[in-house]
């Protein structure tokens, strides 16, 4: 089955599982204001990573410097932020630790680790094996 289309099933499943099993414990109302609460705590934290992060990227340039780690960066706290916006105790955790400096570096490391194998791996295999044969002018196979 393919991952996305897992990832679309699975992850609603345990959102309504964990408002099922939070809600039961603390209360609808208190879930409810918790869920807001995290939405926006979360896009506030998202924005003040993000100005920093833009700010450091603007750093790097002026120092003639590719901001190839700001970039990423950016687009994994964007990515957070939408995380923290969707209601969801399990997408507000996830988005709640790509946000963090910390595990957010540690996550990214994980994901550019696993990209740089699979692009060394194709490095390997960059030619074309095959056969040639001249042809001369005058023959008729010649296109």
């Amino acid at each position: 089955m393919n991952s996305i289309l897992t990832l679309i099933i699975l992850i609603p499943a345990i959102e309504i599982f964990l408002f099922i099993k939070i809600g039961s414990q603390i209360g609808a109302i208190t879930t409810i204001l918790l869920i807001f609460t995290t939405a926006i705590i979360g896009v506030y934290y998202a924005k003040y990573e993000g100005l920093n992060t833009l700010k450091s990227g603007f750093t790097q340039i002026s120092k003639n410097k590719a901001p190839t780690y700001e970039m990423i960066s950016g687009a994994a706290i964007a990515f957070a932020a939408i995380l923290l916006i969707i209601p969801g105790f399990a997408t507000d955790t996830f988005g709640f630790l790509i946000i963090f400096p910390f595990t957010r570096n540690f996550f990214l490391e994980k994901f550019l680790h696993k990209f740089n194998r699979k692009e060394k791996k194709f490095e390997k295999n960059n030619f074309i094996d095959g056969d040639f044969e001249d042809i001369e002018d005058n023959d008729d196979r010649k296109i």
